[in-house]
């Protein structure tokens, strides 16, 4: 539960440590700082090296790196761009930002563009004499682990990239995301607040000052502002809800003025997009749309669509087997926590659309919902629903031979 409810600023800085940029900059800085204290080393160590370097040894080495390094740099950017661009195009832009935040990629780019740095500072420092002679030596040291350092990732990345942004690592990708948020939400339905109850009457509406999508609630801030201001918030707009002059963020039922206001709108993180943090239906939106996309007719990729359903499989029954939360931590906030019901017609509405046609895609449907359904037989009539009305609209579409093959798989899944 405390991953879910974190406070505005970890989850801040959680989602800044995944953005290719600061890892970069992490690593150049490393770079600088080692190929700078090198001369502050030698007087400091109680020996002396006994390697006899030629002359200009460590600068020829440093331009071999600075050289190579800026090649292998620009090819593994380029590299990572055709990987969004590959899945953006076959699979889906949602999945996008878990390719960006993928930390292979981002530590190979990060060492080859720290190595460069390295090269080019003890190039720089080398022509300006700024090494005594045993801070040449522990130069040499540096990057003859820098080499090896460089070596290994260069490796390790190749072998990545073998798999990096093809269909079934993003599939596998959003798989991974789409479960983590859906066993938080089955943990805290409602991130550790109260359910929702019916609202005051007199409850004031405290609206957005921008409009976008909420991706995060700091609930645990939102129950110490009402337990200071003694008032009850009941959140409506929750992570996954646009904010607009028609969805409020939250009514307050208490007194309420602009210092209320605006604490309650830092509670709430508005963005241009939706994320998969706190919002459980995005991740199965996401690996439904590379199921739809699959089943156009531009792609006509039935295989696909089935590893989606066998993939939205895996991730409702790890969330329909997580044992829920029944404490509630923060009492004077209530959300509303989204549906089972909403969740399935997320994930299985527009594959049973855009399969209507395809017999093997409704069969897939059909045996996927009944394992569901023999997961959580007290949530059954969910999925049963759901079965039927792809049933139903799959039925007017197939061909008489194909609606007797479902009908068989039916009566074979469902016992009837």
């Amino acid at each position: 539960m405390a991953t879910s409810t974190r406070s505005s600023l970890a989850s801040f800085f959680l989602r800044l440590g995944r953005q290719v940029w600061v890892r970069a900059a992490s690593f150049t800085l490393i770079a600088v700082v080692v190929a700078l204290a090198a001369n502050y080393l030698g007087p400091l160590l109680p020996f002396e090296f006994g390697i006899d370097l030629a002359q200009n040894s460590v600068g020829s080495l440093l331009q071999i790196i600075a050289t190579a390094m800026l090649t292998v740099s620009t090819f593994s950017v380029t590299a990572m761009v055709t990987a969004f661009s590959a899945a953006t195009t076959t699979a889906t832009p949602r999945s996008t930002p878990l390719l960006i935040a993928d930390p292979t990629s981002q530590n190979a780019v990060s060492t080859f563009i720290g190595a460069f740095t390295f090269s080019l500072v003890g190039i720089v420092a080398l022509s300006t004499g700024y090494y005594e002679p045993q801070g040449r030596t522990i130069l040499f040291v540096a990057t003859l682990v820098v080499i090896a350092l460089v070596v290994f990732t260069l490796l390790r990345w190749i072998s990545h990239l073998s798999t990096f942004g093809r269909m079934a690592d993003v599939i596998d990708r959003v798989e991974k995301a789409a479960t983590i948020s859906l066993e938080l939400h089955a943990e805290s339905p409602t991130l550790g607040a109260r359910p929702a109850v019916i609202e005051p009457a007199d409850a004031a509406a405290v609206h957005a000052e921008k409009v976008g999508y909420v991706t995060h609630i700091d609930v645990a801030g939102l129950d110490r502002l009402a337990k200071q201001h003694e008032i009850e918030v009941h959140v409506r707009a929750t992570p996954g809800r646009i904010a607009d002059a028609r969805v409020p963020l939250a009514v307050v039922a208490g007194d309420v003025d602009d210092a209320v206001r605006a604490g309650i709108r830092r509670a709430f993180r508005i963005e241009h997009h939706r994320t998969f943090e706190q919002d459980p239906r995005f991740g199965v939106i996401a690996l439904t749309e590379i199921g739809s996309r699959a089943l156009s007719a531009a792609t006509n990729d039935p295989g696909t669509a089935i590893d989606v359903m066998a993939a939205l499989q895996r991730v409702f029954t790890r969330g329909l087997t997580t044992p829920t939360s029944t404490g509630v931590e923060y009492d004077r906030v209530f959300v509303r926590a989204p549906s089972l019901a909403d969740l399935v017609d997320d994930a299985f509405r527009p594959l049973a659309r855009d399969g209507a046609a395809d017999v093997e895609v409704q069969v897939r449907l059909q045996k996927c919902l009944a394992s569901l359904a023999a997961t959580a037989p007290a949530r059954a009539g969910v999925f049963q629903d759901a079965a039927r009305a792809a049933y139903e609209r799959s039925r007017r579409e197939l061909h008489r031979a194909d609606g007797r093959t479902l009908r068989a798989a039916v009566r074979e899944a469902w016992g009837r």
